[in-house]
């Protein structure tokens, strides 16, 4: 938005859509705010360039569908960003044991270990859709540098960019 982008953001719970429009008021940001799901937008015909779905997929109730349905909402060339937990037991003591329990970064039950998403499985419910994974890499915290890194442990975090057809 602060370089002239057209921003439309999404979600399905009505307190998380209140928090981000007010943030945006307070950056003196227009973006455009619906409380809705993917499901809902893409069966109103809505497209998109680019869609960012950043740490939802481990969320959803019926992953396949909202795969169809970010898959729905993407233009023909346009680009698809997702990130997610891998389904893994060191994404059980990093993403649930330690995120929630010891470091407390978000709430104790935030997570189902069994929701988590193994990066072929995405790629292979996004492909069912016309949309073709590009790159995968793996979101690391580095507690030393207490920063993140993108590499090739895909272990834990992952983020993965697709192009649809």
């Amino acid at each position: 938005a602060r370089l002239g982008a057209t921003l439309t953001g999404v979600d399905a719970g009505s307190e998380n859509i209140e928090v981000a429009k007010a943030h945006a008021l307070q950056s003196g940001l227009d973006i455009k705010y619906l409380n809705t799901s993917s499901e809902a937008l893409a069966a109103k015909g809505a497209e998109f360039d680019v869609i960012i779905a950043l740490e939802i997929v481990e969320h959803v109730a019926d992953v396949p569908l909202f795969l169809k349905s970010c898959s729905d909402l993407i233009k023909p060339g346009g680009i698809l960003i997702m990130s997610t937990l891998n389904r893994t037991l060191k994404s059980y003591a990093l993403g649930i044991l330690a995120a929630e329990y010891i470091l407390k970064w978000v709430p104790k039950g935030t997570h189902q270990w069994k929701k988590f998403v193994e990066p072929a499985d995405l790629v292979r419910g996004l492909e069912k859709h016309n949309v073709i994974t590009k790159n995968i890499k793996g979101l690391s915290f580095n507690p030393l540098k207490r920063t993140w890194v993108l590499g090739d442990d895909l272990d834990v975090n992952y983020m993965l960019s697709a192009k649809k057809k």
